[in-house]
């Protein structure tokens, strides 16, 4: 099974020049846990955690935090033609629990452990395993 069978799509965006209360605004009206940031491509991805992390830490407005400052700017990608076996694998080798997908330059869609989970059954356990060691990012 490729990554293109189950990977959401199109992808939730903000643009590099985006606050955190619009990254956190964006993942609440489309219902989803992380906003790729993007600038002439993707360089970075916001997630849930990485938006209550800096909110713990400072003290003033979403408005005021670029979403720069909140983005993980180590962003692993797959292709829409890999298999989902290898994006859960780059998913246990970067601990990640979500992959933007490219074809070429594009973003296509995004893939994450949840995805795997429910395509792929078996993998459950799996996933579960590492997702219970506490060691994976939002």
């Amino acid at each position: 099974m490729q990554v293109r069978q189950i990977m959401s799509s199109p992808v939730v965006t903000v643009d590099v020049g985006a606050t955190l209360r619009d990254a956190v605004g964006e993942m609440l009206d489309r219902g989803v846990g992380s906003v790729v940031v993007v600038d002439a491509g993707p360089v970075g991805i916001v997630t849930r955690t990485d938006a209550l992390r800096e909110t713990h830490r400072g003290d003033g407005s979403l408005s005021a935090v670029p979403v720069t400052r909140a983005m993980n700017r180590d962003l692993v990608t797959t292709t829409e033609k890999a298999s989902v076996t290898s994006a859960l694998e780059e998913m246990k080798r970067h601990e990640v629990k979500r992959l933007p997908v490219r074809d070429g330059v594009d973003l296509v869609g995004i893939v994450t452990v949840t995805d795997v989970a429910r395509h792929q059954p078996q993998a459950v356990n799996e996933v579960r395993r590492h997702l219970g060691s506490g060691g994976w990012r939002g």
